[in-house]
């Protein structure tokens, strides 16, 4: 009596596991476009740096991004709404690394908290100078377009309102007159800390210089 084969269940024959290869390259790649639309943010400031944002196109765009200019256009419909993503995504990270340094050191207080904030907000360190170009480059666009305006006017509200808190409690009064001064405060701060970002930029102060200046301003705060 012959013994039956016995096949391995296991091992799939060679047409079987080239037909699953197939299937396998033929499926649709799962893209992630979040990851995508920032990949293309960082592409834009990165030229906007370079040549400021009058020389960004979706074909250079593209290129600097390694990714195709239908993938751009996939992400964004129009070159204003990828320059308002990107814009966003500045502010994002700008206001991500306010927050760090405020994480930093939980016990520190509040004075020492808005004079850090402050200190962020200018881009007055050497590794942020290219960020600043970035960021004036918009700025300067954002007089031109609404779409871009509303965005930094946003940014600049939130970052108002954190300094707002901030100056609250450093000022260390309550009621509306306190809120008040609090806010007249953080609104004066935050046109001051802006407003040097460009001042260094043009060589108009040093860092040095725009430092004293912003020390100077918070200690006429506390006295």
């Amino acid at each position: 009596m012959r013994p039956h084969r016995i096949k391995c269940a296991g091992r799939p024959s060679t047409k079987s596991a080239e037909h699953d290869e197939r299937k396998v390259r033929d499926m649709p790649r799962q893209v992630d476009h979040a990851g995508r639309r920032r990949l293309i943010a960082e592409a834009v400031c990165l030229l906007a740096d370079e040549r400021g944002l009058e020389g960004v196109t979706l074909r250079d765009v593209a290129a600097r991004a390694q990714v195709s200019m239908g993938a751009v256009q996939r992400c964004f419909r129009t070159k204003e709404e990828m320059l308002v993503f990107a814009l966003g995504h500045v502010g994002a990270r700008i206001g991500e690394r306010v927050r760090a340094r405020l994480n930093e050191s939980p016990a520190q207080s509040a004075r020492t908290e808005l004079g850090h904030a402050a200190a962020e907000v200018s881009l007055l360190r050497e590794e942020h100078r290219a960020e600043a170009r970035v960021w004036l480059a918009f700025v300067a666009q954002a007089a031109v377009s609404e779409a871009l305006a509303g965005t930094l006017r946003a940014n600049y509200a939130q970052l108002q309102e954190a300094f707002t808190a901030l100056a609250a409690e450093a000022l260390g009064g309550a009621g509306p007159v306190a809120s008040l001064d609090a806010a007249r405060e953080a609104r004066t701060l935050l046109a001051l800390a802006d407003g040097l970002t460009a001042q260094v930029l043009i060589g108009h102060l040093t860092p040095d210089e725009a430092q004293d200046v912003l020390h100077a301003h918070l200690a006429r705060l506390w006295e």
